[in-house]
């Protein structure tokens, strides 16, 4: 059953105190206001600022029949008491007096009351704010937030007005409407609504690019939590030099929250573990998924989510998920997961178990999750992981980032020279691979850039010289830190799937795209 049918049920069964959490009032009210309608019974609205009034739609636009005696939480309390015909009593925003012990009281002696009349009160808040008193008399329930279908009813409502009212002939493809709606989950109905209009005032159309308007209003949702921020989609796949296999795997689930890939079977990713040398591509993995996928790039800071005050911790990263989830399909990127989670596993000892139960929140959610957000987890040094996180099930696959190979050199030499305006064909780009053995793709990179600051000091452009220059000046880390790469290389072979192809693998790509 769907919100409106389990609240109905509620209802009817005479449940007398309903928890309704929700950040859709206007939807709520409306819904009720049919409820109450099909019941026969009245339904009424309390705000601080106008006490009870009648709701439904008509209380939104103009003052009706508003006590302002009852404008106070306890007394509107003591007027349900004297409310004898049968009704539905809403409360809003009324979660902050719930703290308050004659409240508290007040509202335990009206559960029993109402258990025996016709009246049930509704309380209705964005969060969860049921004191522990109060836990067994009250029933919560989720009005969450729209699905794809309701989106899409919204634009189809939302262009036909449009075409009717302006000289606008807005006709957008089915794929188009799909993938703005797509872009549009984790919107309440009116952020949709006026960011569908905005898209309409500012472009006079409805096009993939009115995409970044709905991204931007997700961003805004991202902001304000205070535990995560946003990341704009900057990069895409060009800019990773090599990681086929991981790139490939990837491709292959760009369109996996899209509505024929459910119609099809298919259950949403849950996310891939990337382990490797550093400065070899992770985190710019992450950032082009969001590019390529089309969805919003959301960072989770661990130093954000652990607080001094008890039980702080805990909360902020339920916090994080849940506002992960609200702006889904999204992408959650954990970066450096083992610096973020190292010893967290161990008990805890020094912090009261705090970094243990906040492990704890996250892997459940890992395991549980239904809600299209995909998580992409980089780490460096396996052996600060939790092993839990590992395990088959929380995670699609783990994929090991390597080194760079002689063509992946050249290919990333040829990006780096491309963002540096630099045509690659004016370079011997292959000799130039073969000068940087077992670099990073950030270390190939500072070579480059080092190369710029000497020649522009000379008055002279770019050229080979000065990159191979740059290139023995630098000592890579894998010969700072040849022992501990061997050791994740020995322990990645035969746990993890390789994130590029070997150089046999890409000589048979190569020949079936020239077949081709």
């Amino acid at each position: 059953m769907g919100f409106k049918e389990d609240l109905d049920v509620l209802i009817r069964a005479r449940y007398p105190l309903i928890y309704i959490k929700t950040w859709e009032e206007q939807r709520v009210e409306t819904i009720l206001a049919e409820i109450a309608a099909k019941r026969g019974k009245k339904f009424f609205c309390w705000t601080i600022t106008r006490g009870i009034h009648d709701g439904g739609i008509g209380s939104r636009v103009a003052p009706q029949k508003e006590n302002k005696s009852t404008k106070d939480p306890l007394s509107v309390l003591q007027w349900v008491f004297d409310q004898n015909d049968p009704s539905l009593i809403l409360l809003k925003d009324f979660h902050p007096y719930l703290k308050d012990p004659e409240i508290i009281r007040k509202t335990r002696d009206l559960f029993a009351f109402l258990k025996s009349s016709f009246n049930t009160v509704l309380i209705m808040s964005s969060q969860d704010a049921i004191p522990s008193e109060l836990e067994k008399e009250i029933t919560e329930i989720e009005f969450g937030l729209p699905d794809q279908s309701e989106l899409m009813q919204l634009l189809n409502a939302t262009i036909e007005d449009v075409n009717k009212s302006t000289d606008l002939k807005i006709a957008p493809s089915d794929p188009i409407k799909e993938k703005i709606t797509q872009a549009a989950l984790g919107l309440t109905l009116l952020e949709a609504e006026n960011v569908f209009a905005k898209s309409i005032v500012t472009g006079g159309r409805l096009d993939e690019d009115d995409i970044a308007d709905i991204l931007e209003e997700k961003k805004q949702i991202i902001r304000k939590s205070g535990v995560l921020d946003y990341y704009p989609a900057g990069e895409n796949f060009g800019d990773i030099g090599g990681l086929e296999e991981l790139k490939g795997w990837l491709g292959k689930r760009a369109a996996a929250f899209s509505i024929k890939a459910k119609q099809f079977g298919l259950p949403a990713p849950r996310g891939i573990l990337l382990i490797g040398v550093q400065g070899c591509g992770k985190s710019l993995c992450a950032k082009a998924v969001a590019s390529v996928w089309g969805v919003p790039l959301t960072r989770l800071d661990m130093g954000k989510v652990f607080s001094s005050l008890v039980g702080s911790s805990e909360e902020n990263m339920r916090k994080a998920i849940d506002v992960a989830e609200s702006v889904a399909p999204a992408i959650l990127w954990l970066d450096e997961i083992d610096k973020s989670f190292a010893g967290m596993a161990g008990g805890g000892a020094s912090d009261a178990g705090t970094a243990s139960r906040v492990l704890g929140t996250f892997l459940t959610w890992l395991q549980e999750k239904t809600s299209p957000v995909f998580v992409i987890a980089t780490a460096n040094d396996i052996s600060s992981l939790p092993p839990e996180l590992l395990r088959k099930g929380r995670l699609d696959e783990i994929f090991f980032v390597d080194l760079p190979s002689q063509r992946e050199r050249e290919e990333i030499i040829g990006i780096h020279l491309k963002k540096r305006d630099r045509d690659p064909r004016e370079f011997n780009v292959p000799i130039l691979a073969q000068k940087c053995p077992a670099f990073s793709g950030a270390e190939i990179e500072q070579c480059i850039v080092s190369a710029l600051y000497d020649v522009f000091d000379q008055g002279k452009d770019l050229n080979e010289e000065a990159i191979i220059k740059s290139m023995g000046e630098l000592i890579p880390l894998s010969r700072m830190m040849q022992e501990r790469i061997d050791e994740l290389r020995d322990w990645a072979s035969a746990r993890t799937r390789p994130a590029s192809l070997n150089e046999d693998e890409k000589a048979e790509a190569r020949g079936r795209r020239l077949e081709l």
